[in-house]
């Protein structure tokens, strides 16, 4: 076996075995023309006998066998193994600039473009704006898991095998909200859980703040989800030693204070394994359940607005939880936000006649029947979850008419349950308001009193 004869250039030999790169731009119809190249065929019998060559001179292709190769364009930059690095050109570096913006480079195109651009001026400014162009097309997301995911999920697999008892649809959102919440914690160390996290919620005219640590939410979320576990006949965490007729806050209180309280993650097997018990047995209870009340102490909600309620405060405090730890956490999927927007704008009138009762709020204007039309402030609700609800204002009982409309109120749908939870001051959470300033003020501060501890 012999070598490659003399004078043949040594990577002519050596260009199969390169490595894959990203090609640069060619002629249209070149890789036709390759293609088609083949080597010469040895001279049929009859041929004569080519004439002799000078010694060391390459073989040449008959015209007759082969397509004469075009000429070749700069060197590719990425040489295979073996071969000699080339010099790059500047024309050759700038070609790549799309590729290494994308990330699609080889290491060695990209250190060569990297090293070209630290003394190139103008191609470090295209590289820039490639690669914000980049960031434009591939916006950065969250690692949290989207909402709707989990649902998205369970979805077709239902599609595919359908549950024989499944969850109510009331009770959906709890659901997704605990899960989210369980995904949150997973990953948590003995340094998390110590973390400290401010409670907030709004009282009378001002707001309040509590502080507590991670584990202490999941308590609280543990506790006051007790509530409505006892309802359906299950257990109480809190156990024999639970307060009587102890609402959120004292039971809460209770279980900070009691010894089986710790500052670790073995609160949420705990909370976790009620909240899985909770959607059992909804599951099996039947149509009749969503009816049944809950006792909250100062009011009571029927179960199906209690399991939204409990949804709405799962979200609100893994938001907490989310923030104490610098981790990103969004809001709940844009059905679900609806509901929970639904719920406190059902319950705003009965706020409002409470802090009427206390003195908190402007009197009323014009007592009506029971179900007859009143004073009406109407509640435009924008971004996901939005849409339009029309406020009782001058008694529960009365009947929100869009002829009687005295105020007008625009806020986001975020915003809006922020306010609710009381993390939002009443004073800047409006973003367009119009018609009676003090109905307007009332309704506000009605609905940051719906939050609590």
């Amino acid at each position: 076996m012999t070598g490659p004869a003399e004078g043949t250039p040594d990577d002519a030999h050596e260009r199969p075995a390169r490595a894959a790169r990203i090609p640069g731009s060619r002629p249209a119809g070149e890789g036709l023309r390759a293609a088609r190249i083949r080597p010469a065929e040895p001279a049929p019998p009859h041929a004569p006998e080519p004439a002799a060559r000078p010694a060391g001179e390459p073989a040449s292709v008959p015209e007759s066998a082969a397509v004469r190769e075009p000429a070749r364009g700069p060197a590719p930059v990425g040489p295979g193994p073996g071969a000699e690095q080339r010099p790059r050109t500047h024309g050759v570096l700038k070609s790549l600039l799309g590729a290494w913006a994308l990330a699609a480079c080889s290491a060695e195109e990209t250190r060569a473009v990297e090293d070209h651009l630290t003394g190139c001026a103008p191609c470090a400014e295209e590289a820039l704006r490639l690669r914000d162009a980049v960031g434009l097309l591939h916006p950065e997301e969250t690692l949290d898991l989207k909402p709707l995911l989990r649902s998205r999920v369970l979805e077709d697999c239902l599609g595919r095998r359908p549950a024989r008892i499944p969850v109510p649809v009331w009770a959906n959102p709890y659901d997704t909200e605990t899960a989210r919440l369980d995904a949150l914690l997973r990953d948590f160390g003995e340094a998390e859980w110590g973390t400290p996290v401010p409670l907030k919620w709004f009282e009378e005219r001002a707001p309040r703040t509590r502080r507590t640590t991670v584990a202490g939410v999941i308590g609280h979320l543990l506790t006051v989800d007790g509530l409505v576990a006892t309802a359906l006949g299950l257990d109480d965490p809190l156990g024999p030693q639970a307060p009587p007729g102890g609402g959120p806050e004292g039971r809460t209180e209770h279980f900070w204070s009691s010894a089986a309280y710790a500052a670790t993650g073995t609160v949420r097997e705990t909370w976790r394994e009620q909240a899985h018990t909770l959607l059992r047995t909804v599951s099996f209870a039947g149509r009749g359940a969503a009816e049944l009340d809950v006792d909250y102490g100062a009011f009571a909600l029927p179960l199906a607005d209690a399991f939204l309620e409990r949804a709405f405060e799962c979200w609100v405090h893994a938001w907490d939880i989310a923030e104490a730890v610098d981790y990103p956490y969004g809001p709940p999927s844009g059905p679900h936000l609806h509901r929970m927007i639904d719920l406190a704008a059902r319950l705003l009138p009965g706020a409002l006649a409470v802090r009427r009762r206390s003195g908190l709020a402007g009197p009323a204007r014009g007592l009506v029947a029971a179900g007859a039309p009143g004073r009406t402030l109407h509640l435009e609700i924008e971004g996901a979850g939005g849409g339009a609800w029309d406020i009782a204002l001058d008694s529960p009982a009365a009947r929100p008419s869009r002829e009687h409309t005295v105020a007008e109120v625009a806020l986001d749908g975020v915003e809006f349950c922020q306010l609710a939870a009381g993390h939002v001051s009443p004073h800047d959470a409006a973003v367009g308001q119009t018609g009676d300033r003090e109905a307007i003020r009332d309704v506000l501060f009605a609905a940051a009193s719906l939050s609590r501890l």
